[in-house]
């Protein structure tokens, strides 16, 4: 146990690395203030879906799907039959829950007889990104909020808090993952110049990275529930890729 603990703790003191940039600590301290913030839960005059679909959302690191109920309403609103990841809080990936959303996965395809969309927030858009690259016949498209996909793993001010909770090193996770290649489907990445935890750049990616990125104006904590954000996500999942494109 003392030896768990010193080993925490050593990956808690690693350096940040040099040249590589984080939100400014501005942001990051104006992150707790945005849980208050407009525009929470607002899910008023959905329009109905043209293309009702499975949808399931895939929570942040430390969040429980109920952060994302806001989101979840909307889409039920729109016509879209939502489902939760089913593990509760996200603590990070371990081999076990990742095969577990494998299964769920590939699961709910069957029982709704078509793929299904990833939401993901921040981690969980990981989650999505490498379910959808192992597994693309069970995914119609995945959408992240907030998500370090791309540049370096520790281009963010939560990577310290990330290695103490999981016991494992940011760019060395427990299963198998390839943060920067496109998944097989239409991946769709939504960032935020004012994320106070994760830099733009790394939440943005590249062209080769994803089909396209749309910028919103939110804190990372408030991809959850902003309606903006909301807005955006019914109006990604809904609409026709060729008609989406950048």
């Amino acid at each position: 146990m003392r030896g768990e603990v010193l080993r925490r703790a050593a990956l808690a003191r690693q350096p940040h690395p040099p040249g590589v940039r984080k939100p400014a600590l501005g942001l990051f301290a104006r992150e707790f203030a945005s849980l208050w913030g407009r525009g929470r839960g607002a899910t008023a005059r959905v329009a109905p879906a043209r293309h009702p679909q499975p949808v399931m959302l895939l929570p942040g690191f430390g969040a429980h799907p109920k952060r994302m109920q806001p989101m979840a309403d909307a889409l039920a609103a729109a016509g879209h039959e939502v489902h939760e990841w089913g593990l509760g809080v996200n603590f990070g990936p371990t081999p076990e829950n990742f095969a577990f959303l494998m299964k769920r996965v590939g699961a709910l395809a069957r029982a709704h007889r078509g793929p299904v969309v990833l939401v993901g927030w921040s981690l969980g858009g990981l989650f999505a990104r490498e379910i959808a690259r192992r597994q693309p016949e069970a995914v119609a498209k995945v959408i992240t909020m907030g998500t370090p996909f791309s540049g370096n793993p520790r281009a963010n001010n939560a990577w310290r808090a990330y290695q103490v909770i999981t016991g494992h090193a940011v760019d060395a996770p427990p299963i198998e993952c390839v943060l920067g290649e496109k998944p097989p489907v239409p991946t769709i990445a939504l960032w935020s110049p004012r994320d106070g935890v994760i830099h733009p750049r790394s939440a943005k990616g590249w062209p080769a990275e994803r089909d396209r990125a749309v910028a919103i104006r939110c804190s990372h904590l408030g991809f959850a529930s902003d309606a903006r954000v909301i807005g955006e996500v019914l109006r990604q999942v809904d609409c026709d890729e060729a008609a989406c494109a950048d």
